[in-house]
């Protein structure tokens, strides 16, 4: 059974990501960086608790987990994880949750 699940809207993060990298720094960087974040969302699948709570952000029960210039946002009480969003760091994180 998977630990955690993508929303449509992470799967589309990513993949806007993807794009970006390539174009940016190149097929290699993107690689990386997007093995990175799954290796992420797979941690995070199996310790929920890791991320911590930005109130600041958001008043949604979510979590965050910062990788690179990335916050993966997912949710901790579902089963699986559901990883909500993967956000660039400088975007408007509140305004794109709220």
């Amino acid at each position: 059974m998977k630990q955690s699940v993508l929303t449509r809207q992470a799967e589309r993060d990513l993949e806007q990501i993807k794009r970006f990298l390539i174009k940016k720094a190149g097929p290699r960087v993107a690689r990386r960086v997007l093995q990175e974040i799954r290796r992420a969302v797979r941690f995070l699948g199996k310790e929920p608790g890791a991320g911590h709570a930005r109130e600041d952000l958001t008043a949604r029960p979510v979590k965050f987990w910062p990788l690179y210039s990335y916050l993966v946002v997912y949710d901790p009480a579902t089963k699986p994880v559901q990883i909500i969003r993967v956000l660039h760091g400088m975007r408007d994180v509140e305004g794109i949750l709220n």
